[in-house]
C-alpha cells in the first residue's frame, strides 16, 4: 500500500480540488496518512491569491521537504494556484519539488506522477487547457462526513483590480444545473446534511452559458431533487443579489439563512479603484432589501483597509457603515500588493504602519458589534450541526448554528446534552461571546 500525506491550503474551493486529487490518488492505490513521515508521496495543494498566502504555502513546502531530504524516496509534489502563477520561478527556486503542477490538472494528478517518476529532473506540468469538474470525478472527503461543498463554476469575469484570480484560474466557466444536483445527490447519500455552495462570484452563475441558466434555478433544482436540510451560499457579488434569490431563501427553511458578501470597502473613490461595480449607496440599498426580507439572516462581509489611496475619511465612512448596519461577521485584510495585479502600478502607496492602526481600529469596533448581534440569539432554541467534541476541550462537544458557515465563523459550545458527529439537534442558546455561543441541548436529535 502506498501512502500519501495531503496539505490542502487556502479557500473551500482549493479543498475540493484536493479531495479530487485524492479521489484520484486512493484509485491508483494510495492510502492517506497523517503523519508525513510515513508517506511515500508529500503533496501540497497550494494558494496564491496573495502574498501572505504565498508565504504560507512556500512554508509549508519548505517543512516537507525536510522529510524528503531524511528519506530521498519520498515524492514531493506541489500543486494549485502558486504554481498557475509562478510556475517557473518555484521550478528554478525548489529542486527539492519532484513535480509542479497548476490548477488545471487535478484529475491528471496519478499521470503526472508517473511522468515525474521517470524524469531525471524535477517537473513543471502547466496545462493551457482550462478545466471544469464534473459530477463523474472520484472525489474522496476530507471534510467530516455530514458537511461539504459544492464548486457551482470555475474561474472570474469580474476583473477587480487587486485580485488575481482571473489570471490564475481564467474566465467564468459553469457547470451545468444536471451536472451539480448529480453531485449533491451523491454527497446526500454519503450522508452530508450541509452543502454550501462556492464560487468565486456565486451570482454569476450561469452568465456564460446564455441559455438562462441562474443560482435561483439551480437552488430550485436541488431544493426539489435532493432533501439535503441546510443549503449555504458563499461569495456572492452585491450587484448580483437578486429579489428573487431573497425571496426564495424567505419561503424555504433549507436555505440557511446566511449571506457572504464581500464588499471590500465602502468608499465610492476605493471601490472605483478598486474596480466594483457598485457604491455606497448600492450598498444602503441592497442591505436594506436584505434586511426587510429576511430580517433574521446572518451576514457576512470581508473588506480591505490600506487599499493605494485609502484615506482617513474613508476608514471613517468604512466604520459608520459598519456601526449604521452592524454585520454579524466580517473578515478583515490588510492590502497587500500583488505583482500583476492593476492596482501594484497605483501610487498613493498605504504605509504599513498606518495599515495597522486602521486594521486595529475597525477590527476593535467589529468585535464589540458581532457580539452584540450574538447577544440576540441568547434565550432562543435554534438547530445546531454538531460537529464533535470540542476542539478546546474534550468536556465539551461543538457545533454550529444556521447562522454561522463551517471553518471561518465562531461555533457553539454545548454544555449540556449528548449527540453524535453530524446530529441535528435542538438547542438553548445560555450565552454569547464575542464570536461564540453557548448552548444546551433540549431534545436530541432532530433529523
Amino acid at each position: 500500500m502506498k501512502r500519501l500525506h495531503l496539505v490542502s491550503l487556502g479557500c473551500p474551493k482549493n479543498l475540493v480540488d484536493s479531495e479530487i486529487m485524492l479521489g484520484r490518488l486512493e484509485q491508483d492505490g494510495f492510502s492517506v496518512v497523517d503523519d508525513p513521515a510515513r508517506a511515500d508521496l508529500l503533496l501540497v495543494n497550494t494558494c496564491g491569491f496573495i502574498t501572505p498566502a504565498v508565504e504560507e504555502a512556500v512554508d509549508e513546502i519548505l517543512r516537507l521537504s525536510e522529510f524528503k531530504r531524511d528519506d530521498p524516496a519520498k515524492k514531493l509534489v506541489v500543486t494549485g494556484c502558486l504554481v498557475q502563477r509562478f510556475g517557473e520561478e518555484l521550478h528554478r527556486e525548489l529542486p527539492e519539488v519532484d513535480l509542479f503542477t497548476g490548477t488545471e490538472s487535478v484529475q491528471e494528478i496519478v499521470e503526472l506522477l508517473a511522468r515525474a517518476e521517470q524524469s531525471p529532473e524535477p517537473l513543471l506540468a502547466l496545462r493551457p487547457e482550462r478545466y471544469l469538474m464534473d459530477s463523474s470525478a472520484p472525489r474522496r472527503l476530507s471534510t467530516p462526513f455530514f458537511r461539504s461543498y459544492l464548486k457551482v463554476t470555475e474561474g472570474c469575469n469580474n476583473r477587480c483590480s487587486y485580485c488575481m484570480i482571473p489570471t490564475i484560474r481564467g474566465d467564468l466557466r459553469s457547470r451545468p444545473v444536471a451536472d451539480l444536483v448529480r453531485e449533491a445527490r451523491n454527497l446526500e447519500r454519503a450522508g452530508v446534511l450541509e452543502l454550501t455552495l462556492v464560487a468565486q462570484d456565486l451570482t454569476a452563475y450561469g452568465n456564460d452559458l446564455g441559455d438562462g441558466t441562474s443560482l435561483v434555478a439551480l437552488l430550485r433544482e436541488l431544493l426539489a431533487k435532493t432533501t439535503l436540510p441546510w443549503l449555504r451560499l458563499l461569495y456572492l457579488y452585491p450587484t448580483g443579489i437578486s429579489d428573487a434569490l431573497l425571496d426564495l431563501m424567505a419561503g424555504q427553511e433549507r436555505i440557511t439563512p446566511y449571506l457572504d458578501i464581500p464588499l471590500q470597502h465602502v468608499s465610492d473613490s476605493v471601490l472605483r479603484r478598486m474596480n466594483r461595480r457598485y457604491n455606497r449607496a448600492t450598498l444602503d440599498e441592497l442591505l436594506g432589501r436584505i434586511r426587510t426580507r429576511l430580517p433574521d439572516c446572518a451576514i457576512r462581509t470581508t473588506l480591505m483597509v490600506g487599499f493605494p489611496g485609502e484615506t482617513d475619511r474613508d476608514v471613517a465612512e468604512m466604520i459608520n457603515f459598519l456601526r449604521e448596519w452592524r454585520l454579524d461577521h466580517v473578515g478583515l485584510f490588510r492590502y497587500a500588493d500583488e505583482e500583476g495585479s492593476p492596482a501594484f502600478l497605483f501610487s498613493d502607496k498605504v504605509a504599513d504602519e498606518v495599515k495597522e492602526e486602521r486594521f486595529g481600529r475597525v477590527m476593535e469596533l467589529q468585535a464589540e458589534i458581532s457580539q452584540a448581534r450574538l447577544k440576540r440569539y441568547v434565550g432562543r432554541t435554534e438547530l445546531v450541526l454538531v460537529e464533535g467534541v470540542s476542539s478546546e476541550t474534550d468536556l465539551l462537544l461543538e457545533g454550529r448554528t444556521r447562522f454561522q458557515a463551517p471553518d471561518i465563523d465562531g461555533c457553539v459550545y454545548i454544555t449540556s446534552g449528548t449527540a453524535d458527529p453530524g446530529a441535528l439537534v435542538r438547542a438553548r442558546i445560555t450565552e454569547a461571546h464575542p464570536y461564540d455561543l453557548v448552548a444546551e441541548i433540549e431534545e436530541g436529535r432532530a433529523r
